[in-house]
């Protein structure tokens, strides 16, 4: 499957799942909200992880996989709406526009937010026509991968700490939802879903330094999001630890272990040849450079 198939399938799917949140009972400002939230597209690095991991394991069921990765993607699309906000990071772009609390004020993000919690549930709920029993084990994935005690919602949790954990709060933050779409993918193709969460967690780790990394050298314009946030609120940093070439080095060797632990399925070869290529994206020019 090519990454144009990829991301068409993906916007396809997450148009027509917003396309249930407008109308003329929807409040209009709340409804355009939830677009800006989750359009124009980000990388969108997770549910094509979704479709990819479906699409090795035979991906039997597009329709159960497309509702996956929709659903993994508004839960990020969720979470930052509520991470920009003033409460959290207080960050007044994203993805080179207005966070959603500045374009459209604290309370229509904090409800945009919640929103799209809902709707992906919603999308896999629909789905569930498909395979019932798959449909199950999609949503206790997707609800562990954004709840309590391991999910996104405690690595915003950790934030508030003042001793973090620092391996469980990065975990929940980062790594949980990369796990869940790898989870995700697997389960809607039938699979076991268990065997492919070091997958996840693996690349999350990765997307963790290669964020560190932009964090520290790129500008806001390059990424078109606030920079320099970690020092501002005295976060741990994978370049303040290991200095650029480290933490470039440790990216490698992270993406290394993830397409190692992907387990035997009929397309492992060719995923792990896509996942090489596409972490290979992660790492910033400039840091490239210094890491060779």
């Amino acid at each position: 499957m090519s990454a144009e198939d990829l991301s068409q399938r993906i916007e396809e799917a997450l148009h027509k799942a917003l396309s249930r949140t407008v109308g003329p009972s929807a409040p209009p400002l709340l409804a355009k909200a939830f677009t800006h939230s989750v359009f124009p597209a980000g990388q969108r690095i997770r549910p094509k992880l979704t479709l990819s991991v479906a699409h090795a394991c035979g991906d039997d069921n597009p329709v159960l996989s497309t509702a996956a990765a929709v659903a993994i993607e508004l839960l990020h699309c969720a979470s930052l709406v509520h991470d920009d906000m003033p409460c959290f990071d207080n960050a007044g772009i994203r993805r080179g526009k207005p966070a959603v609390h500045a374009a459209f004020g604290e309370p229509l993000a904090l409800l945009a937010g919640d929103g799209l919690i809902v709707l992906a549930f919603e999308t896999v709920a629909l789905a569930a026509v498909a395979d019932p029993l798959r449909s199950v084990s999609l949503s206790l994935i997707a609800a562990r991968a954004v709840g309590m005690p391991h999910g996104i919602v405690a690595g915003q949790g950790w934030e508030s700490e003042n001793s973090p954990d620092l391996v469980l709060y990065q975990r929940a933050k980062t790594g949980s939802l990369f796990a869940g779409a790898a989870m995700a993918g697997a389960a809607a193709a039938g699979h076991a879903a268990d065997p492919w969460a070091k997958l996840g967690y693996r690349l999350g780790e990765a997307y963790q330094v290669a964020d560190d990394i932009r964090d520290v050298m790129c500008s806001a314009q390059d990424i078109g999001k606030p920079v320099g946030q970690d020092e501002k609120f005295g976060r741990p940093n994978a370049v303040h630890d290991l200095g650029v070439r480290g933490a470039a080095m440790k990216l490698a060797d992270l993406v290394e272990e993830a397409a190692e632990s992907i387990p035997d399925c009929i397309g492992a070869v060719a995923l792990k040849t896509q996942i090489r290529a596409q972490a290979s994206r992660f790492l910033p020019k400039d840091a490239a450079q210094h890491a060779a």
